[in-house]
C-alpha cells in the first residue's frame, strides 16, 4: 500500500502543475479568460491556506487532471477551444467544501457549469456567464433572468438547476471505502462514448448494495487488494455495456476514477477493481518512470482482446490479469463445488495468459532497464502460480476457453 500512496502523491503534484499550466499557457497565449482563470487561482490559494484538505481533495479528482491537461494543450493551438476560466468553478467546488464565503464568476460551457468532486449547474437561456455566491451553508448562482440554490451535500437529491454528485459508502470490519458516482463531468472519462446517463434512485442502490457485497468480499479475503483499492479509487463512472456484457476501463487522465458498467453482483464488481487497479498504478507509474522505448509500431496477439495490440497494451494487460490472477488464487479458497472448480479454472487461465504476454514483452527488445526490473518482478510471481496445482477439470476449462479465444481473434485479424 505505500507503493499505492507514493503513485497517488505523484498525481496529485501531477495535478497541481497542469492546473498552474493552465494559468500560465492562458497568460502567455492572450487567452480572453486568462484574467478568469488567475482570479480562480488566486482563489484556490487562499482558500488553500486555511483549508488545504479542501483544495487537496478538488486538485486531486480524477476529472481535474483530465481538464487540465486538455485546456493545456488546446491553449497551445491556435484557435482551438479552450474554456481556462473553468479554474472559477474548481475555486467554487474548493469554497463549498470548505464554507467560504466568495463570490466567482464562471464560465457556462453547454448549458452547464461544472462543480467538479460537487454536481453540476443547469443554467437556463444559453447564458455564457453566471456569478456563484458561496457561502458557508452552500451557493447561489445568478444570471440574467435566473437564480439557482446549490446545496454541497452528496446526500442530497436534484433540486431544480443543481444535480450534486452522489456517494456511496461501505464498512467492513472497521475499514471503510467511499466512491462518487461522477455521471455528470464532461471530464470524467475522456475518450469514452459508453458512458451512461444520470442514474435513477433505484440504480443508485443496486450499485450500493453490489458495493457492500464487493468490499466485504475485499476487506475478508484480498485485504491487500482492498487497501490499495480504498487509496487509489475514488470515483466511479458508469457506463452502459457492450453487447449485454460486463465493460470496465481507466484512464492514464483520470487517475482514481474506474468507468465500468452495471455489475451483475458483488463478486464481480471486486475482481473489476482488483484488474482495473491495477491499470491505475502502472498507468501512474508510467508518469514517473518509463519502462518502455517508443511505440516501434508492432502489434501482438494479447488472450484478454479482439484486436492485436501495441507493447504498450500488452503490459498493462499482463500487469492487470496478474492482479486478476492474484485475485482469483485467494477466491478460489474461499469458494466450494462447482464454483471452487470456476474460480480454480479463472486462475489457471489467467496465469498462463499473463506469463505467455510477458515472455512477448521479455523477447522484443523494447524494455528500458527499469522495464527489466519491473517485467522480472511479474514474471517471478507469475512463475510462482504456475507451480501451483489445479484441478485437472479446471485445467480443461481453462485451456478450452484461452484455445477459443486465440481461434476467435486469429479468424478476426486473419
Amino acid at each position: 500500500m505505500d507503493a499505492a500512496r507514493l503513485l497517488a502523491a505523484a498525481q496529485y503534484s501531477k495535478h497541481v502543475l497542469l492546473v498552474r499550466g493552465v494559468v500560465d499557457t492562458a497568460r502567455v497565449t492572450g487567452h480572453p479568460q486568462a484574467g478568469d482563470a488567475r482570479l480562480g487561482y488566486d482563489l484556490l490559494t487562499a482558500v488553500q491556506s486555511r483549508h488545504p484538505e479542501a483544495v487537496d481533495t478538488v486538485l486531486r479528482y480524477p476529472s481535474v487532471g483530465a481538464w487540465a491537461r486538455h485546456t493545456v494543450r488546446k491553449l497551445s493551438e491556435p484557435g482551438a477551444p479552450a474554456v481556462p476560466g473553468q479554474l472559477g468553478a474548481l475555486a467554487v467546488a474548493a469554497a463549498l467544501r470548505s464554507g467560504t464565503a466568495c463570490t466567482v464568476e464562471v464560465p457556462v460551457a453547454e448549458g452547464t457549469i461544472t462543480i467538479p468532486s460537487v454536481g453540476q449547474i443547469l443554467v437556463p437561456g444559453g447564458a455564457a456567464r453566471a456569478t456563484v455566491r458561496c457561502t458557508p451553508e452552500g451557493a447561489e448562482v445568478a444570471g440574467d433572468g435566473f437564480r439557482i440554490e446549490v446545496s454541497p451535500s452528496a446526500d442530497g437529491g436534484d433540486t431544480p438547476g443543481w444535480r450534486p454528485l452522489r456517494a456511496l459508502t461501505a464498512e467492513t470490519d472497521g475499514r471503510c471505502l467511499r466512491v462518487l458516482i461522477d455521471d455528470l463531468d464532461p471530464f470524467r472519462m475522456p475518450g469514452s462514448a459508453a458512458l451512461s446517463s444520470r442514474l435513477n434512485a433505484m440504480r443508485m442502490a443496486y450499485w450500493q448494495s453490489a458495493l457492500d457485497s464487493a468490499w466485504d468480499l475485499l476487506v475478508r479475503h484480498h485485504p491487500a487488494v482492498a487497501d490499495e483499492v480504498a487509496t487509489v479509487i475514488s470515483v466511479f463512472a458508469p457506463m452502459t455495456p457492450e453487447n449485454g456484457g460486463q465493460s470496465s476501463a481507466t484512464s492514464r487522465e483520470t487517475f482514481g476514477c474506474v468507468a465500468l458498467s452495471e455489475p451483475l453482483d458483488g463478486r464481480s464488481l471486486a475482481v473489476t477493481l482488483a484488474h482495473e487497479v491495477q491499470h491505475a498504478k502502472l498507468s501512474a507509474l508510467l508518469d514517473v518512470v518509463p519502462l518502455l522505448l517508443p511505440d516501434d509500431g508492432s502489434r501482438h496477439y494479447a488472450p484478454w482482446r479482439d484486436d492485436p495490440r501495441p507493447l504498450g497494451g500488452l503490459l498493462q494487460g499482463a500487469y492487470a490479469y496478474l492482479g486478476v490472477t492474484g485475485f482469483w488464487r485467494r477466491q478460489r479458497a474461499h469458494e466450494k463445488g462447482k464454483a471452487a472448480i470456476l474460480a480454480s479454472a479463472e486462475f489457471a487461465q489467467w496465469r498462463e495468459a499473463a506469463r505467455s504476454v510477458s515472455g512477448t514483452l521479455a523477447g522484443s527488445g523494447r524494455l528500458t532497464a527499469a522495464g527489466e526490473i519491473f517485467l522480472t518482478g511479474m514474471i517471478t510471481q507469475l512463475d510462482a502460480y504456475a507451480a501451483e496445482p489445479v484441478p485437472a477439470e479446471a485445467l480443461t476449462l481453462a485451456r478450452e476457453a484461452s484455445r477459443l479465444h486465440r481461434d476467435r481473434w486469429v479468424e478476426r485479424n486473419r
